[in-house]
């Protein structure tokens, strides 16, 4: 879905663009074409870890979005909180869990609100609520992660409102556009509420003050720096609202975020008076190597 607007987008700008898939087509197809550039629009495993930016740099073709390194890194949740911590920037609490992991144990650490997780998928794949402190419930939903990924977290759940935050360019001229409330039926913005149902309001700019928005935005962008990221993407942020007032925390940063009618990225450029063929002909603009040739 992503990949057809941003096709539909470019034709629609007069730019000379094809598809390439992947998972239908060889590496060596691609090499054959002789593309200028890609626009990658593609999630998860291979198209957002690093893997499809490491063939395009060994083909030589510029792409667009975060190279290899940081690729590699914002896939991996664990990877990157340690990352953020490392940099000072606020980010919930978390375990890594194993089978025999004591339940009882990560539940005294963490409280009995807790998110379980893989630690390498997107989309909120694999993904449990567990919202009490029985041991079985968390053994299913650590299965449940664990189906998916052999490396499973398991996060404290922070209670509040749901933001994200686009980001566009790299470095010190690196942008953030205007901040997007999430508000999911019942507070789950699980996978058919992000791409399915027309339930999910998105609220954007995010009606929050003004002072407040800009902090979360410049959190926004010294965890996508510290990451490395360029291009575009967007980190999403929890907001916790209790005794202490209203404090933000990092969730994860998508390196390679949904293009599709209910996406996050064309909503927040919209704000700022983009259209989406604006924003993809903008991203397409940024595409380059890492690698100096």
């Amino acid at each position: 879905m992503s990949g057809t607007g941003v096709l539909e987008a470019l034709r629609s700008r007069g730019v000379d663009a094809h598809p390439f898939d992947p998972g239908t087509q060889s590496l060596a197809e691609l090499e054959a074409a002789k593309f200028d550039r890609v626009f990658i629009a593609l999630h998860g495993r291979f198209g957002e870890d690093g893997t499809i930016q490491g063939v395009l740099e060994t083909l030589g073709i510029p792409y667009t979005g975060s190279g290899v390194q940081a690729s590699a890194i914002a896939i991996d949740k664990l990877l990157t909180k340690r990352l953020w911590e490392a940099e000072g920037l606020a980010t919930p609490d978390w375990r890594v869990a194993q089978a025999d992991t004591d339940w009882r144990r990560m539940v005294a650490e963490l409280g009995d609100a807790l998110i379980v997780k893989p630690a390498h998928e997107g989309s909120t794949i694999g993904i449990t609520k567990v919202l009490t402190h029985d041991s079985d419930e968390l053994a299913a939903a650590y299965a449940t992660a664990a189906h998916y990924d052999a490396s499973v977290l398991i996060e404290q759940l922070i209670e509040g409102r749901e933001l994200t935050c686009a980001i566009l360019g790299e470095g010190a001229t690196a942008r953030a556009l205007p901040l997007i409330e999430i508000r999911a039926p019942g507070g789950n913005y699980d996978y058919e509420h992000k791409y399915v149902s027309h339930e999910t309001q998105y609220l954007c700019p995010a009606p929050l003050d003004d002072a407040m928005a800009h902090e979360i935005q410049q959190l926004c962008l010294r965890a996508y720096a510290a990451v490395g990221a360029r291009g575009w993407g967007r980190v999403d942020v929890m907001l916790a609202q209790d005794a202490r007032g209203d404090r933000p925390y990092l969730i994860e940063l998508n390196t390679s975020p949904g293009m599709t009618s209910h996406s996050l990225v064309p909503i927040a450029a919209r704000a700022v008076g983009m259209s989406y063929a604006d924003v993809v002909l903008d991203i397409l603009a940024r595409a380059r190597l890492e690698t100096a040739r």
